[in-house]
């Protein structure tokens, strides 16, 4: 039996949790912001609703995310990036 047999997807008129393109039972798929409703099917009615993509908003512009480039005083670099050639070492000579 599959973990994914076991969630419990979320219904019509329930309240979207998470940014992203939403697909219901009949397979439409809908763009659905946190806040909103899951939407009735116009023939199905009430339907079940699976997550098929995040949206993601932080490059949408074709920039870094701010929050992971180091500042001049930040102490803490470890995971940002300090220069466009640098790559971890991977322990081989």
């Amino acid at each position: 039996m599959d973990s994914n047999d076991k969630d419990i997807l979320p219904l019509s008129g329930e309240s979207v949790e998470v940014d992203g393109v939403y697909q219901d039972e009949d397979g439409h798929e809908q763009h659905l912001k946190r806040g909103q409703h899951f939407p009735s099917d116009l023939v199905l009615g009430q339907s079940e609703w699976k997550l098929t993509e995040y949206s993601f908003d932080n490059h949408h512009e074709g920039t870094t995310d701010e929050r992971l480039v180091p500042k001049e005083n930040d102490t803490d670099k470890i995971g940002k990036v300090t220069h466009p050639r640098k790559e971890k070492k991977s322990g081989h000579p």
